[in-house]
Parts: structure tokens; sequence; C-alpha cells
């Protein structure tokens, strides 16, 4: 028995008539008829009252007509959905990052994407960037934001947008009272930062400094650019941080933008070499969203 057998039985069900179901096929009586035969003798049963004038469910086609649109039914909504997913309309995108990639633009993109694609399941993980590479080979996530690209061959890395570095200050700070400011400004001061163990962006700004002839006088370290801001507050000292970080509101803290030249804080996607179609479909919706 295949499918089509019970297309042509519905349609001959439905009709009571093989003239009118042969029409609604875009099929031929004569090989309809036969397909009805052949289920008729798979099933060993008859299907259909046959007269000169008239056209018949018996009992059984009664019962095999409720059963055969429930099939067909099922069929339909397997296909939809197989298709659903195969094009990356619905299922789950998992993403890894670091709470600062949060305050650029990526919510926005979220919320762009969710209004296309409402089927679509977004989860955030928010994980350290030496965990992000290996959840993505290991399939844990989908996608990763990071402010450095992959040196890794089995990850691409698209530039998702460009963001410039700045100095957090307490606001009663002498250098908070100019509009922007030299690296080399930090060199007799307190330096914060993330965790030059675990982050490539810490490593990033602390090169720049020496590049700028200069050793940093690093006092503390921490985990997330937020804590930053707190310990900046705190007058414990300043700290070079995405732009988008530095302009959160925050009490007690000044954002200053830096003289040229001046390191970036970029934030590249990352993603496996077939990333899938929901991935690709979120990395379309973001290229398009930040290209505009």
């Amino acid at each position: 028995m295949e499918l089509r057998h019970l297309r042509y039985f519905v349609a001959v069900a439905e009709k009571l008539s093989f003239t009118a179901a042969a029409e609604r096929l875009g099929v031929s009586q004569p090989p309809l008829s036969q397909q009805i035969r052949d289920l008729e003798a798979e099933l060993r049963t008859d299907l259909f009252v046959r007269s000169s004038r008239r056209v018949a469910l018996t009992e059984a086609g009664v019962a095999f007509l409720e059963q055969a649109r429930a099939i067909l039914a099922q069929v339909r909504q397997a296909s939809d959905e197989a298709r659903a997913i195969g094009g990356g309309r619905t299922g789950t995108l998992n993403i890894g990052l670091t709470g600062s990639i949060l305050t650029g633009p990526l919510g926005r993109v979220i919320e762009r994407f969710c209004e296309r694609y409402p089927e679509v399941d977004i989860r955030l993980h928010e994980m350290p960037p030496e965990e992000q590479q290996a959840a993505l080979h290991a399939r844990r996530t989908d996608l990763s934001f990071l402010r450095s690209p992959s040196e890794d061959s089995g990850l691409t890395a698209d530039l998702a947008w460009r963001e410039r570095v700045g100095v957090v200050l307490p606001e009663a700070h002498p250098l908070a009272a100019r509009a922007s400011l030299p690296l080399t400004s930090l060199r007799d001061e307190r330096y914060l930062s993330l965790r030059l163990a675990d982050s490539r962006f810490a490593n990033v700004l602390w090169e720049a400094c020496l590049a700028s002839g200069f050793v940093p006088r690093l006092s503390q370290q921490v985990v997330e650019s937020h804590s930053l801001l707190g310990l900046v507050a705190a007058g414990l000292g300043l700290a070079l941080v995405p732009e988008f970080v530095g302009r959160l509101p925050y009490p007690g803290i000044a954002y200053r933008s830096l003289d040229a030249p001046a390191p970036s804080a970029d934030v590249y996607a990352l993603a496996r070499a077939e990333p899938g179609p929901i991935a690709e479909n979120f990395l379309a919706a973001m290229r398009a969203h930040l290209s505009g």
C-alpha cells in the first residue's frame, strides 16, 4: 500500500464518483479504478458498492476513510515540519556569548529575527570565551559571539559589528574633564582588567598598552566587564572597556573615548563550517540588520 492509494481512495470516497475523482486528481479514470481495485485486493475487502447508477461506501469503506484521512493529515504535518526545519523556520538556536556582548546591537538583532521566525526558540548561554569554541565543536551551541576572530580552522568568523574601546573612570577624576584621552593617560593610573588568563580581549588591551610604551599598573582582575564598572565607581582604578559597556548608565563613573590609534572591541560571530539552516538564517538576518 502506498500513499497514492490512500489519496485516490479518499478522492473517490468524497466525490462518490470515479469520474469526478479522476478529474480532481488529474488522472484518467481507468488507472484510478485499477488502483482502487488493487487497494481492495490488498485489504481483502470491498470499500465501495458499485452499480451503474451510483457509488457508495461499504461499512469497511466508511471506517477506512476516517483512518485514511488521519494518515494523510499526519503525512502532511510531518512534511510541513520537515520543510520548516530544513528551511530553518523552526527549531532551537543556541548562542554562546559573554554578558558584555548583549550591551551591543545583538539584542535588537535577536528581536528582529524572532519577528521573522517566531517558531525558532533562541537560547542564550553565557560562558567564558575559552569555553565557547569547545561548545561549538561539541554542538552545545550553534553560534558564538567573541571580541576576537577564531584561529580554529574548523570554525568560521564573520565580523558582526565594529565597536570602539574607551576609558571608564570616576566622575571626579581629573581626567574626566577631558573629552577624549590618549591611551598613555593610563600610564600612572591603577589599571583594572578582565582576567588576563581567561580573556583574549583583555590581552589585546594589555598589548596595546605595551605598544604605547608603558606597562599597566595592574590593580585587580575580574571575570565580567560589568564588574569593572563597580570597581571604577568605588574609586579603585580605571579600565578599558567596549564602548557599549562604557556608555551604560552607571552612577559615579564617566566614559571617555580613546584618541587614535586605539584598540578595537569588534565583535565576531563564530560558527561551524556547516552551521545548519537556523544559524545561517540568523547570520543572514544579522548582516541585513547591521548593514542597514
